[in-house]
């Protein structure tokens, strides 16, 4: 059985080791490839300060890209006995290069190591959910254009109101998707700042040159104070946790909105057959589940920053264990809204909307406020337009106009779905993600 890196002559109790591991060895194989690029950058940079000898650092170099091609192929285990990805990674170096792989470590502890790790991991995974919000964006876009000129009724208490239309209904979760990336990107840009070097909290008597591996790494910018550093774990998984609860936000009542609308009291539109699911005993059902999942795990998403203060909020700076809970709640999220992500743009895409709402004639008297509006543009005045127009509806004498004439910047006629793509253009380009994949790639060889 592998020893500790921390252990000296003590062997610790089986059932303390069990407890304090936990799901590290599973939860660590998300972290895997970044612990082994964050190892080649730290290598790097040893070498270049005089604590690596010159021919030590492509050997070593090249056995961890061997490890890092074993990651992507799904090749590599964290055996029993083995704490974490760390331990794995150091210990399949010396296996393979002896005391070698021994100085890998020098610099560093794990706790910058894991802060590492886990910023590496966070860009990487924020970028991915970045792109699946673009697709669904891109989708919502365009079912507005299509459907802008179908008029459907908007809901205030959810009574009828006024006259709105899938132009205004898809356009405006697209908008609040721009919105929700521009928090992402804030949220992408405090994780994008290099922890490393600052060791267990405190620095190094070492002569790290953190700035080359900040640049190796493809970093902003660095964490500059060592004690700021480690206090940032926590405080980056809670910033990204309320980015992408932001997003899950506006999935879930995108979710809410269509299951309403596909059911048979409203029939505004209606789900792709291939995304509903059956009644065991009702042959007629047809179930919006998809949404309906989608609502409760985006809903779940949104308590995930709370979950995290709840573990991290109360502890004073330095690095304290309970820390280690918080990648069992953070870690998975990005996978789960990634999912949802891509379920609802597949469905949007598919979506068929009802074109004739409207002949329906409880829905006339949502064009009363046209009616008011017009009266009023005709001299008389709004309060006696408006007490009018409501006694003639008591009386059963309002006939409605349907045609409606809304001009203005944001409403029916004129939705702006430029200007909105503009924004989404704009923070989009924000995020520079070339500069850190370009860096990856460097640090690989590609």
């Amino acid at each position: 059985m592998a020893s500790k890196l921390w252990e000296k002559n003590t062997e610790v109790n089986k059932e303390i080791e069990k407890f304090t591991v936990g799901r590290d060895r599973e939860l660590d194989l998300h972290l895997a490839k970044y612990d082994v690029l964050g190892s080649m950058a730290h290598i790097t940079m040893l070498e270049n300060i005089g604590l690596l000898a010159a021919e030590e650092l492509p050997v070593l170099l090249d056995e961890l890209k061997h490890i890092y091609a074993d990651i992507e192929a799904g090749r590599f285990a964290i055996e029993e006995g083995v704490e974490d990805v760390h331990s794995q990674v150091e210990l399949m170096l010396t296996r393979k290069l002896g005391d070698m792989g021994k100085k890998i470590h020098s610099g560093r502890s794990r706790n910058d190591q894991v802060l590492l790790d886990l910023k590496l991991f966070t860009r990487a995974r924020i970028k991915d959910i970045a792109e699946e919000v673009k697709v669904l964006f891109e989708e919502l876009q365009a079912q507005s254009e299509r459907y802008k000129n179908i008029l459907m009724p908007g809901y205030t208490h959810l009574q009828v109101a006024m006259p709105s239309s899938f132009g205004l209904w898809f356009g405006a979760y697209a908008e609040s998707l721009v919105d929700d990336l521009l928090f992402l990107q804030a949220a992408f840009k405090m994780t994008n700042r290099n922890p490393l070097g600052s060791a267990a909290g405190y620095g190094s008597s070492f002569p790290l040159n953190r700035t080359m591996t900040t640049e190796l790494l493809g970093f902003d910018s660095m964490n500059y104070n060592v004690v700021y550093a480690q206090m940032g774990r926590g405080k980056m998984e809670r910033n990204v946790a309320f980015a992408l609860a932001g997003i899950a936000g506006t999935i879930s009542k995108l979710a809410f909105d269509a299951c309403m609308f596909n059911s048979q009291n409203f029939g505004f539109v209606k789900l792709p057959d291939n995304c509903t699911t059956g009644s065991s005993i009702m042959p007629h059902k047809k179930n919006p589940d998809v949404f309906e999942l989608t609502r409760a795990k985006c809903n779940k998403l949104q308590a995930l920053p709370q979950q995290i203060i709840l573990i991290m909020n109360n502890l004073p700076c330095g690095y304290f264990r309970d820390l280690q809970i918080i990648k069992e709640v953070f870690l998975p999220a990005f996978a789960e809204l990634e999912d949802c992500l891509r379920m609802t743009a597949y469905i949007i895409n598919k979506i068929q909307v009802n074109d004739h709402i409207l002949d329906d004639p409880k829905y006339d008297n949502m064009f009363s406020v046209e009616e008011v509006n017009r009266l009023a543009a005709s001299g008389m005045p709004f309060r006696d337009a408006y007490k009018k127009v409501g006694l003639d509806i008591e009386a059963g004498r309002f006939v409605p106009c349907k045609e409606v004439h809304h001009t203005h910047e944001g409403s029916i006629g004129h939705l702006c779905n430029d200007k909105v793509r503009e924004l989404m253009d704009r923070v989009w380009a924000g995020f520079d993600f070339l500069k850190m994949t370009e860096a990856e790639r460097k640090l690989l060889g590609r």
